[in-house]
């Protein structure tokens, strides 16, 4: 029988869950929008190389290919709830540093050394609140609040990549400079993230279970029995050729996309204004993602995922003949490019739901948690790895050859697609 002190200590303090985990996981999702997609096109608007872009911001994917190697860090010091707004004023602090790097004249070192500083915050504060998600709630709950947390996620990003482009592309204009304009958008930012943090320290629950793990003498040879027994999984080489794999078109392709929306027509780019931009790609297309990604999970619920892989992979990948469509007919029609971009996120809403399905196979079984954490690396690393040369091609092929080498990479995809091993009714709804 448990003892009363057990009980109180695995008593979780019952807040109503609408009042922090909106506010959570769309915190959650600012960081990494900033550094993924946010720093795309403040560095093409001052002046940057594709080349440059492509490299440099693809190295900002290290801490998520990173982060289960230090993940038991936070069971083993403090709590999940004081590592959540402890990291959310690091990453407030970051986007300040970012502002006050803009002006100067090393401002692409000096703040891509912030943005790096704050992805590793980022990686971390997805380790802690996606644990706490799981400690505060039970099973049911969990359930009730999967689709709140993906769709808070998503608008974190179209406030990002459409609502702040926008205010981006407007400031510039009004106040004649690029670098103050988006120096103020980073202020703005990190005053907004500083309240998230204040906001996190007083309505978080205080759950139970939420404290340090005890620790074992025998910890770092249960440490590397975790990743051994994952490496065991049978057919582990097809595994990792999938999780590498199936994204190296989207690798490739999402890297350059802004810069061809933003890049003057006689350059090869399609000559949009900052914001629209953000409008067509930040808003348009986000939300077309974020349809694309319910519907996918809806229908892999209903048949499950092995009958349904095949159509969600061709639907991921052939939109990509988009861009090419784009580069090659080079239009100045708003209303065509939005409904271009809406058309190619909405396949890949769909189809990236395979994707996630998979990892959740994969990690099926002895530790689940740090098994999916292992897949999110090697995602991150299948994203990180391409975009480092595809700035450089892009210059080499121009864009409309560049857009066909992507449509040639979905061969590797396709294969590994062919190579993977589902059971008949994994993922449909009992």
């Amino acid at each position: 029988m448990p003892t009363t002190e057990t009980l109180r200590s695995s008593h979780t303090d019952q807040r109503n869950p609408w009042i922090w985990i909106p506010s959570l996981y769309f915190a959650q999702g600012i960081p990494y929008a900033v550094v993924m997609a946010l720093a795309v096109v403040m560095y093409k608007n001052m002046g940057i190389s594709n080349a440059e872009i492509a490299f440099y911001t693809s190295w900002l994917y290290l801490p998520w290919v990173l982060k289960p190697l230090w993940s038991p860090l936070a069971e083993l010091i403090g709590t999940k709830r004081g590592w959540i707004w402890a990291l959310q004023f690091c990453v407030a602090v970051a986007l300040a540093l970012v502002a006050l790097t803009l002006p100067g004249s090393e401002f692409f070192r000096l703040s891509l050394a912030v943005l790096w500083l704050m992805a590793f915050a980022s990686a971390s504060h997805d380790i802690a609140a996606d644990g706490f998600y799981l400690l505060a709630q039970d099973v049911g709950s969990q359930a009730a609040f999967i689709g709140v947390r993906s769709t808070c996620y998503r608008l974190a990003n179209i406030c990002v990549q459409g609502g702040l482009v926008a205010i981006a592309g407007h400031l510039q204009k009004t106040m004649g400079s690029t670098a103050v304009a988006w120096s103020v958008v980073f202020w703005t930012l990190a005053g907004a993230f500083a309240l998230l943090g204040a906001w996190h320290w007083r309505v978080l629950p205080r759950p139970g279970q939420d404290r340090p793990a005890a620790r074992q003498g025998d910890f770092w040879r249960g440490f590397l029995a975790v990743f051994a027994l994952y490496f065991k999984k049978p057919g582990i080489l097809v595994t990792l050729g999938f999780l590498l794999l199936y994204r190296f078109p989207e690798a490739q392709l999402l890297k350059l996309a802004v810069p061809f929306l933003l890049d003057k027509p006689e350059t090869g780019g399609l000559g949009l204004a900052t914001a629209q931009v953000g409008l067509a790609y930040g808003t348009v297309g986000v939300a077309a993602l974020t349809l694309g990604g319910l519907l996918g999970g809806w229908v892999v619920s209903r048949l499950g995922l092995r009958r349904v892989l095949w159509p969600l992979v061709l639907v991921m990948h052939v939109p990509n003949v988009v861009f090419v469509l784009l580069a090659q007919s080079q239009t100045t029609s708003l209303p065509l490019i939005c409904t271009a971009l809406a058309v190619e996120q909405f396949g890949y809403g769909l189809g990236f739901t395979a994707y996630m399905m998979y990892m959740v196979l994969v990690a099926e079984g002895a530790h689940k948690t740090a098994h999916y954490a292992i897949c999110t690396g090697f995602m991150a690393l299948g994203m990180m790895l391409p975009g480092l040369w595809s700035g450089w091609l892009q210059q080499q092929l121009g864009y409309f050859h560049f857009f066909a080498w992507v449509l040639l990479c979905t061969l590797p995809s396709l294969v590994m697609a062919a190579l993977i091993k589902i059971p008949e009714h994994f993922g449909k709804k009992a």
